[in-house]
């Protein structure tokens, strides 16, 4: 038997290939999900922030508190990584509770919320433990953006406020500290 066949191009057989399958692209890996609890006083501004962050896939509200009490429970219970506390809450000092909370559950991460826009008011949250500081005049994507970064251990400070702590630092390596900042 002879070791090849010399057949004419004609005739020759091929052997057969497996079909192509068509390459699907991946689905991108899902974002990991990050576990929040809104702490806000009134139940208007937990609805409007529930709403705004559960149309966001990588987030989860996983508890809402009206004041400061149920904001500790909410934190040991649920164990957010981020804690969204507006700093007019009633029951104490939400900045009081934010350096407690900070020694009690140092995994969360916390973002102050607030209507103030004084320097005065973001530099006792973040000297407390805060690492983000949004003023509830700001836009939407703000918020978004101070979770984020919260949820990554990074500080986030809104923009104009981080530019007034920047001046008070200024007018206090100056001397002039008005009374208002002391």
């Amino acid at each position: 038997m002879p070791s090849s066949l010399n057949l004419p191009p004609s005739l020759a057989v091929t052997a057969p290939t497996a079909p192509t399958v068509p390459t699907v692209p991946r689905a991108a890996a899902p974002l990991p999900v990050i576990r929040v609890v809104l702490a806000d006083s009134h139940a208007l501004m937990r609805r409007s922030l529930r709403l705004l962050l559960d149309g966001e896939q990588e987030v989860e509200v996983v508890g809402e508190a009206d004041d400061l009490a149920s904001v500790v429970r909410h934190v040991e219970g649920d164990q957010p990584q981020v804690l969204l506390l507006d700093l007019s809450m009633p029951g104490g000092s939400s900045v009081e509770t934010i350096g407690q909370l900070r020694e009690r559950s140092p995994a969360t991460q916390i973002v102050a919320l607030t209507m103030e826009d004084g320097p005065v008011f973001a530099q006792r949250a973040l000297a407390a433990g805060a690492v983000g500081f949004v003023m509830t005049e700001r836009s939407d994507a703000e918020l978004l953006q101070a979770i984020r970064a919260a949820a990554r251990g990074e500080e986030y400070i809104s923009p104009q406020m981080a530019t007034r702590l920047e001046a008070m630092r200024r007018r206090r390596r100056r001397g002039g500290v008005p009374a208002a900042e002391r």
